[in-house]
């Protein structure tokens, strides 16, 4: 972060930018050919004077761009880059670890839909803030400027402003995602310009609330056979349902949790199926070979200069920015304060909109486990209109959904069967199956609806 401090004080105010920046990407090194896709990538700039600037990717949909959905890619950690799920599993392109080859990715959602990819906030891959203040975020900051963001650049791409609205989370933008949902339908309603068609959004591994889901973990490590029969029962027993905040002197708690923490202190959280690698021994490399792929291309100057990335604005690209990355009991620190504790309320007041949820989880993530988002999807008292079922890709299961409804609200809820943290990533096929059919599936409302 002192790196992007030090930016600020050698750029002068008058190298601020003007808001719309964008260029049509024809080719990118490690690919031959011409891309056969559209990708528009450019700059959006934020707030009074516009001295955030936020880097996006466009990626028009190979089907039929000016009828398919239009899906907002919010990136997790917080601080995590668009660049990887465009290179990694969403996105149109696959780069190839060996050698940085990019090949295009046969379980691309850009295939059914328009998708905007985006560096947020200032700090995020290609992103920059033009004064020392910018470099400084938080949850309800970034609430803020992706809103800002949507509404100004659909207003440069007028021509999908009718398209079908869905905004997509992963991970702790769970927490966000919800947010900006939701501000999006009551925007419409006081008549805020442009006026988006907004459906609906989709999560993927979400973190919903900050105590329900790290509670949670306890009963998931059971159902993963993480933690016996006996010490299940202990812990229901000595621990009264509360697993996270431990009263001190409830001994037989602290000494159950202990047993606990001792079974799943060297499982890999991501994945549990995954070799664990210990992150605090400096001896250890625990990067995966597609975050090391991805760095490498997004690092090298002629990838630069193929997105048309302004140099000279940033440091070194990162996949995430680590001096924001949450974990279980992050503190606020000087660069981000997590200051949005639980995206339920937001749930709550979504259940009066005309608007469609698709929430997906797999069944080996022990970082977010599926058993928070069942109980606060249980705890929102929707209609089951669809029981419990399987579903198959190329004759196999695929995983498990189940939908719910209240009134114009609906909800599908699926499991992947074998994934872990990254869904897309893990399972490709299975993912992009059960999006493509949630999207079909779909009765989108018209403006006049909203």
């Amino acid at each position: 972060m002192i790196r992007y401090i030090a930016l600020f004080l050698i750029i002068h105010s008058s190298l601020i930018t003007p808001s719309c920046s964008k260029s049509i990407i024809k080719t990118l090194p490690g690919y031959v050919g011409d891309l056969p896709f559209t990708l528009e990538t450019g700059y959006v700039g934020i707030g009074e004077k516009e001295e955030i600037q936020l880097f996006y990717y466009f990626v028009e949909s190979s089907r039929n761009p000016e009828k398919d959905p239009l899906i907002f890619h919010i990136c997790g950690g917080p601080g995590g880059s668009a660049l990887l799920p465009i290179l990694v599993d969403t996105g149109p392109l696959i780069v190839s670890v060996d050698n940085l080859t990019l090949t295009l990715n046969p379980n691309a959602w850009t295939q059914v839909a328009n998708m905007i990819f985006v560096d947020l906030l200032a700090g995020t891959g290609f992103s920059y803030s033009e004064t020392e203040e910018g470099w400084s975020n938080s949850d309800t900051i970034l609430v803020s400027q992706a809103k800002e963001f949507l509404k100004k650049f659909m207003s440069d791409h007028s021509k999908f402003l009718s398209n079908p609205l869905y905004l997509y989370g992963i991970s702790y933008s769970g927490i966000v995602t919800p947010k900006v949902t939701l501000e999006l339908y009551e925007g419409n309603e006081r008549g805020e310009q442009p006026t988006l068609n907004i459906q609906g959004y989709i999560l993927c591994s979400p973190l919903i609330d900050k105590f329900m889901t790290f509670n949670s973990k306890f009963e998931a490590a059971y159902r993963m056979t993480l933690i016996s029969d006996d010490l299940h029962q202990l812990g229901i027993h000595n621990c009264d349902g509360n697993y996270v905040d431990i009263n001190s002197t409830n001994l037989e708690c602290i000494n159950t949790l202990q047993s606990y923490k001792e079974c799943t202190s060297r499982i890999k959280p991501q994945n549990i199926l995954e070799p664990y690698c210990d992150e605090s021994n400096p001896n250890l490399d625990c990067e995966q070979d597609t975050d090391k792929a991805v760095n490498k291309w997004a690092n090298e100057d002629v990838a630069q200069q193929a997105l048309n990335v302004r140099q000279g604005m940033i440091g070194k690209w990162q996949a995430v920015n680590n001096t924001w990355h949450y974990e279980q009991g992050t503190n606020d620190t000087i660069y981000y304060s997590y200051n949005i504790f639980s995206s339920f309320p937001d749930h709550k007041k979504l259940l009066s909109k005309n608007c469609q949820a698709l929430i997906f989880n797999g069944d080996h993530d022990f970082a977010f486990p599926y058993v928070g988002v069942e109980r606060w999807i249980a705890s929102l008292d929707l209609d089951v209109e669809v029981p419990w079922k399987p579903f198959y890709v190329d004759d196999q299961v695929g995983g498990y959904e189940t939908k719910y409804t209240l009134n114009n609200y609906s909800l599908a809820y699926a499991i992947i069967k074998g994934a872990g943290h990254v869904v897309p990533q893990n399972k490709p096929t299975q993912t992009v199956a059960l999006v493509r059919t949630w999207l079909s599936s779909q009765t989108y409302s018209s403006h006049c609806d909203l």
